[in-house]
């Protein structure tokens, strides 16, 4: 209770790291954050042509398949990723001024979710160009966005943690995300895979299971209960792992730095 209270005492400077966030993933671009919009909109179309073509997917939302699962594994990614160098990026105020160190992997997952939020307008569009019209069941995204939050944060704190005493991870979970990309079916229908041998492999990958619901909301489709309680169960746990680890290893921080 300790670290939370520190974490509000601290709430300006923590909107200020997140606004450093986001002014420093795109600084030296001409377009900023417009690109939050433009990049996840051609790697759709990429990707439309290249698995479209070769895994014989012609239907129309296709595209909207594709970039719905898009945006939520980008969105752990890169929100696991940046808290995993938090600490590390901020060595100069680390070492200077008392800081709630735990508002660093915090910030950064933050952050993402706002360029998230902005690269939703781009699902919004395609989705409707291409007749995908919203139910009242799109309502109900705000659940599996809710459990995604928390997991990424849960894993942000872990990794940041371990990042700090072990430089090499950040290699290992490049590695890593890669596999995840892989059995989170992104790029094809889960439905050829979930009767093989393997299908244990994106029915107990969380990250799927946020995808799949992200998607079903999308689609007008029921949500499927077992998934999502699955992933916010894996979700909380992992927060509070993270948690403990972070609070027990933040005093130890500044002597790897």
């Amino acid at each position: 209770m300790t670290g939370i209270k520190e974490v509000l005492q601290y709430k300006n400077l923590f909107f200020e790291l997140v606004r450093k966030g986001i002014k420093l993933k795109y600084r030296r671009s001409y377009l900023g954050v417009i690109w939050s919009m433009i990049e996840p909109l051609l790697t759709m179309i990429v990707l439309t042509i290249v698995f479209g073509t070769l895994l014989g997917h012609h239907e129309k939302t296709f595209p909207v398949y594709i970039l719905s699962g898009r945006l939520i594994y980008s969105l752990f990614s890169q929100s696991s990723t940046t808290a995993l160098k938090s600490i590390r990026q901020n060595e100069g105020l680390i070492k200077k001024v008392y800081v709630p160190k735990m508002l660093y992997p915090m910030s950064a997952v933050v952050f993402n979710y706002i360029l998230f939020v902005i690269s939703l307008v781009v699902l919004a569009t395609v989705s409707l160009v291409l007749g995908v019209y919203p139910t009242m069941r799109v309502l109900m995204v705000i659940v599996p966005l809710g459990v995604l939050f928390v997991m990424s944060l849960g894993v942000g704190l872990i990794l940041s943690t371990l990042g700090t005493f072990f430089r090499d991870l950040e290699y290992l979970w490049n590695v890593a995300l890669m596999l995840v990309m892989y059995a989170s079916a992104i790029f094809y229908y889960p439905d050829t895979i979930l009767n093989s041998n393997v299908s244990w492999i994106l029915r107990f990958n969380p990250l799927f299971c946020v995808i799949s619901n992200f998607r079903s909301c999308i689609f007008g489709e029921n949500i499927d209960v077992w998934m999502l309680s699955y992933a916010a169960v894996f979700a909380v746990v992992s927060v509070i792992v993270g948690y403990v680890i972070f609070d027990k290893n933040k005093n130890k921080f500044i002597l790897h730095l």
